[in-house]
């Protein structure tokens, strides 16, 4: 009898490998995988940093006044109560969001997934242009205890210091820009934009009380990186620049997830990846994100005597069917 013919053990092997890098593909496409797998490497480089960096020392003059100011010995909020107020408190908020309205699986992954990586990037990049920068902060003299017969008119290094605790002495070239507020900013601001968007408070002639809701998180950053004045631990421009970079950095994270503020589907996050895998393709869901993005936004034209011709919530046909009624009502 003949014997029946069997493939190459190599290509059996390499049917394997195409298989198993296939489904990796498909794995990848249809989770946030990849986004969680950033978060951690953000992680890893935020924990290198801490460890085993330390920031460019620039000279100094102890004449400079603008660096002469005391060291707070107990800050009016202490990192433990920052990482408090712009971690765990807006995650509280989310979980309890969750567990009250049960919004569904994506909508919570998409949620929580975008604060950390806001909070998480924000960091990582503060901490990347504190160490490079090295910029001497206002209590610097107070940190360094310069020794006695170190020339008050001339620039001078860290060399003249007699301060023994590392991360004191150190920690006093990482003025710019401020890590309090840029962090504060990353957690509380994407929280402002989570409400903001919850409540739709771009739908026009909303109440003044939603406004106020979402304005809350903000004015608590706002007042966090203040202290940071108080303390003397930054000046103006350090709480400004990292103010500024930690709310860019949350609205980035922010719109990654969910459409604008002015969108009608301001409260709905974008389909999950699975859905982009399986029904409409790429290309069709980036069409859909750029409408739902642009066109489809609140205006003044859409109100008839104190109320919206379209629903908050429905679906696209019910929209358009709402469009249309008022229309003919109209005419």
């Amino acid at each position: 009898m003949p014997t029946p013919r069997r493939s190459p053990p190599a290509k059996r092997g390499s049917e394997q490998d195409g298989g198993i890098m296939a489904s990796f593909s498909r794995f990848m496409q249809r989770s946030y995988a990849a986004d969680y797998a950033g978060f951690a490497l953000l992680l890893v480089v935020y924990t290198l940093i801490q460890l085993v960096v330390e920031p460019f020392h620039r000279m100094f003059s102890l004449d400079n006044i603008s660096i002469q100011y005391p060291h707070a010995e107990v800050e009016r909020v202490p990192v433990i109560w920052n990482v408090g107020y712009a971690v765990v408190l807006p995650l509280c908020v989310f979980i309890l969001w969750a567990l009250i309205f049960q919004p569904g699986v994506h909508k919570t992954n998409v949620t929580i997934l975008g604060l950390a990586i806001s909070v998480m990037l924000a960091t990582c990049l503060t901490d990347i242009v504190k160490n490079s920068v090295g910029r001497p902060r206002p209590d610097l003299i107070a940190r360094c205890k310069p020794k006695q017969g170190t020339p008050e008119h001339s620039l001078v290094t860290i060399d003249v210091c007699t301060e023994t605790a590392h991360h004191v002495l150190h920690d006093g070239w990482r003025s710019f820009p401020s890590g309090h507020s840029s962090l504060c900013f990353s957690g509380l601001g994407y929280l402002a934009l989570f409400l903001a968007g919850q409540m739709h408070v771009f739908r026009p002639r909303t109440d003044l009380a939603r406004v106020l809701i979402a304005l809350a998180p903000l004015i608590g950053a706002a007042l966090i990186a203040i202290s940071r004045l108080e303390d003397y631990r930054h000046d103006g421009y350090d709480v400004t620049t990292g103010s500024i970079l930690g709310m860019l950095v949350a609205y980035f994270s922010y719109r990654r997830y969910y459409p604008g503020l002015k969108s009608r589907q301001c409260d709905t996050p974008y389909p999950s990846r699975a859905e982009w895998a399986s029904s409409s393709g790429y290309g069709k869901l980036r069409d859909e994100e750029a409408r739902i993005d642009s066109s489809d936004t609140y205006s003044v034209d859409d109100m008839e005597h104190g109320t919206e011709h379209v629903p908050l919530r429905g679906t696209s046909r019910d929209r358009d069917r709402g469009r249309l009624g008022g229309s003919s009502s109209e005419s």
